[in-house]
């Protein structure tokens, strides 16, 4: 029998990571627990290979037949290919251009800037936005939240900039800060012009470059699928009635998310996400002819990844991975704590294929500093 050996190499105090082809390195961050200070440092790259012929492949023709322009099935917590077809096409986003929005939106949020029970103010310019909205009056605020519930569930094209004025001064600015973000996540296909998606010329983007803003969305910034997942609900005390533009959200099993987005160019998109039994899987399509192929080719993508590959999780966020001592320190030993949920994708049959092995020092000597490298051998 052939087995799958994950060996990981010690840079600092550090801990598994995934591995998927061969050969085949990946790098994350660690973290060292300071019994000095009692607070967490950002620790060292983490190296892993793997020596075997049994590896995660992406289908890269157009094999289930998709009447979409361009498709993509990738998993979400590697970023992993696993089905692609025209995935670097350049065209119309429409509203799943919401995703970046939002993207930014959320870290505003977690970074503090703004506060979900901060009120936003309307401006003639959000008000008279066409499209999907829930017709915002200049004289009208909404909280941060609710106007988040409107985004994702409604789409609404008014919210979404009365946001981007919120947080950046201006809806320009704001696009600004949406292709920067474009850039440093390496969208190479994309250019925004605008916050909400209505068709204007030079506003592109392609099935690749929304999977990776969803995966970043989605990995980094979780509790947004309070909102995504939301199927009907309501704003003005009932007065303003919302339905998801997400059908899958109701129908399919194990759904988080997360836009749509069709307009009479752009035809009809959607960034589709949902988990099952740890694995989770973003589906996006671009320029499918109806909005039932649109549904219909995301749970075609969904089901092939459910049935064809499995996650095995080696460990989870903030397990304390080994105690390694430290000789002659101020103390005695230090703590290795995984930054992230760790582990590998596999085809479903082979997950008993596998023999991890955790390479790390059962001591350092002092003085232990951060980034500081113990072993770059890899086997």
């Amino acid at each position: 029998m052939r087995f799958l050996k994950l060996v990981t190499c010690i840079s600092l105090i550090s801990i598994f990571s995934l591995c998927f082809a061969t050969p085949c390195f990946a790098e994350a961050t660690a973290y060292v627990w300071s019994p000095l200070n009692e607070t967490k440092e950002t620790s060292s790259q983490i190296s892993a290979e793997t020596n075997s012929t049994e590896t995660t492949t992406s289908t890269s023709t157009n094999t289930l037949s998709l009447e979409s322009g361009a498709a993509i099935l990738i998993e979400q917590t590697t970023g992993q290919v696993l089905y692609e077809h025209n995935i670097h096409e350049q065209l119309r986003p429409a509203s799943v251009t919401k995703v970046m929005s939002i993207l930014l939106i959320m870290e505003a949020l977690d970074s503090g800037k703004i506060n979900l029970t901060d009120k936003v103010p309307c401006s003639e310019n959000a008000a008279a936005m066409g499209g999907s909205q829930i017709w915002l009056d200049p004289r009208e605020t909404l909280s941060v939240d609710e106007m988040l519930k409107a985004i994702c569930v409604n789409s609404a094209n008014d919210c979404v900039v009365a946001m981007s004025e919120f947080i950046a001064g201006s809806e320009e600015a704001f696009v600004q800060m949406m292709n920067d973000k474009a850039k440093e996540l390496g969208m190479n296909d994309t250019t925004f012009k605008n916050c909400h998606g209505l068709d204007e010329d030079g506003h592109v983007t392609s099935a690749y470059d929304i999977s990776v803003m969803s995966r970043e969305l989605l990995n980094n910034h979780p509790s947004i699928t309070k909102y995504t997942t939301i199927w009907t609900d309501s704003l003005r005390d009932g007065k303003s009635q919302l339905s998801n533009t997400n059908k899958l959200i109701r129908t399919y099993k194990g759904a988080t998310g997360l836009k749509t987005g069709s307009t009479s160019l752009a035809l009809y998109n959607l960034s589709a996400s949902a988990t099952r039994d740890e694995l989770s899987l973003i589906a996006v399509i671009m320029k499918a002819p109806s909005t039932k192929v649109r549904f219909a080719e995301a749970q075609q993508l969904l089901d092939f990844g459910f049935n064809t590959f499995t996650f095995k999780q080696f460990g989870k966020k903030d397990d304390i991975v080994k105690n390694i001592s430290i000789d002659k320190g101020v103390t005695s030993n230090v703590e290795a704590i995984l930054k992230d949920n760790c582990g590998t994708l596999i085809e479903k049959g082979k997950d008993k294929n596998i023999e991890q092995t955790l390479n790390l020092p059962e001591n350092i000597p002092a003085p232990v500093t951060t980034g500081q490298k113990l072993r770059r051998n890899f086997f």
